[in-house]
């Protein structure tokens, strides 16, 4: 359990944040497994990002899967799928595939491939297989091969999912995002930015494909997947989104099962409600860990560190309202900005998706923080500022627009006005502090366009071919165990 739970937390930590925060990373390396070549600046990160990208111009699309030999140790394919599974002889999609093949493939030990979702929902599996394939090969043994990709709408997949005619307008609209209770209008605002999110959406769709960037088809891709490597069953293993996914292929194949790991468990009900209203069931008891564990760890280990649990919450509880009041500036080698309150609260939330890596880090952060000094901090998400750089590839720039696509492509239309979200938020933000956080994603809906085509959301059925393993764990901040 500790171990799947680490590695759920490297895998999938925070990828739902890419649609809370339309912008708060400038790159998906923020909260999702990096190719990294976000984090590099300048020349050197537009020569690489230039090299993975020429990777995958070369790559042809094909109906059946040819790999090609890329990155290091790695192949990579891209896979044609239908756009509209009610259409199959129309428009296609790609679907951009990377693999760490298994070294026993052609003999009797080799156990063919375990696809993977790292959640999100939008998350990159080819991210994921280029920093972790070989650790997951480790993990899950060399009989079998290590497969992901890029879900369609996002990444590397095409057609990506796209609300802007440039990068520039992409990163300046998501440049400025608060949490609610930044500002006493801070509701009215997040609104305000989904009616235009919305209408930005509609311009770029005029030919509907927005509509077939679902889950549903992500599923449907899925088997079309499994069949191009020549078997009738997936062995998939999903974290946070992934299960949805995963609980999405089970009800429509479920006698297409072999092996299904659901990890950090979304109730999908919910989800394709467009509810997102009981995800932080364990929430601030995650956030509690982090009080007991400063305090057990003692002043030398956590520099935040009170004489009680309790002591340090109320600290934290000070040092916000402070911030709230006093934002502090920050000037790094690479980077300025400010450390305000809606960064302080969303490092934070960050945090309690790592807790193994992050909670040490934080307490020396908050220590310095209360200290007025807020480098430490600012560093947890720090980006060097956007850069326009000539010959810059599209398909490695960050593009969030994919992720509130699915988001709400899949769920119920929502239609809620300013007025009507109120009681939403203040339910959420009874149920946890962290509801001025969570509750924009619902509110990212609510000019979402109005879809032509109805695809899956349930029931959640089935007898499936083999038996699913549900995983989850205590004081988990998203998939409470409770679901």
């Amino acid at each position: 359990m500790f171990s799947t739970r680490v590695f759920a937390a490297v895998f999938a930590s925070g990828a739902i944040l890419l649609v809370l925060r339309g912008a708060f990373e400038s790159s998906n390396g923020v909260v999702q497994v990096s190719a990294g070549t976000e984090a590099d600046g300048g020349v050197a990160g537009v020569a690489k990002a230039i090299e993975l990208s020429t990777i995958w111009d070369q790559i042809d699309t094909t109906p059946e899967l040819k790999w090609t030999d890329c990155y290091t140790q790695l192949q990579c394919a891209r896979l044609r799928v239908p756009l509209n599974y009610s259409d199959p002889k129309g428009a296609p999609a790609s679907i951009a595939l990377i693999r760490f093949p298994s070294p026993l493939a052609g003999t009797d030990e080799y156990k063919g491939p375990i696809l993977l979702n790292p959640g999100g929902p939008g998350g990159s599996g080819v991210q994921l297989v280029v920093n972790a394939g070989q650790t997951l090969s480790q993990l899950l043994g060399p009989e079998f091969d290590i497969v992901s990709f890029d879900p369609r709408g996002v990444g590397l997949s095409v057609p990506r999912a796209s609300f802007f005619d440039t990068d520039v307008q992409r990163e300046m609209w998501g440049s400025v995002f608060d949490v609610l209770n930044a500002t006493s209008d801070g509701l009215a605002r997040a609104w305000g930015r989904a009616q235009l999110t919305g209408g930005l959406a509609a311009k770029h769709d005029q030919r509907h494909v927005f509509e077939h960037i679902n889950t549903e088809n992500t599923a449907r891709d899925m088997l079309k997947i499994v069949e191009a490597h020549g078997r009738k069953k997936i062995q998939y293993w999903g974290f946070s989104y992934g299960t949805v996914l995963g609980a999405t292929f089970a009800s429509i194949f479920p006698d297409r099962i072999e092996r299904l790991v659901l990890d950090g468990v979304v109730d999908s009900e919910n989800y394709f409600a467009t509810l997102w209203s009981n995800n932080l069931l364990d929430t601030d008891k995650t956030l509690q860990t982090f009080f007991d564990g400063c305090f057990e760890a003692g002043p030398t280990a956590c520099p935040f560190y009170e004489p009680s649990p309790a002591a340090i919450s109320r600290k934290l509880d000070d040092l916000t309202r402070h911030i709230f009041l006093n934002p502090v500036p920050v000037q790094t080698n690479i980077s300025y900005g400010l450390v305000d309150y809606t960064l302080l609260r969303l490092t934070i939330f960050q945090s309690l998706y790592t807790p193994y890596t992050a909670f040490p880090l934080l307490g020396r952060a908050l220590a310095d923080l209360a200290d007025g000094d807020g480098t430490l901090l600012f560093q947890f998400f720090e980006q060097p500022p956007f850069d326009c750089s000539c010959g810059a590839p599209a398909p490695l720039q960050p593009v969030r627009d994919g992720q509130t696509t699915i988001v709400c492509t899949d769920g119920e239309e929502v239609r809620d006005t300013v007025k009507e979200l109120r009681p939403f938020v203040d339910d959420l933000v009874g149920l946890s502090q962290w509801g001025e956080v969570w509750a924009t994603i619902r509110i990212g809906c609510t000019a979402w366009p109005k879809q032509q085509k109805k695809h899956f959301r349930g029931p959640f059925v089935g007898n499936t071919s083999h038996p699913i393993l549900w995983v989850g764990n205590t004081a988990d901040p998203v998939t409470p165990v409770a679901l």
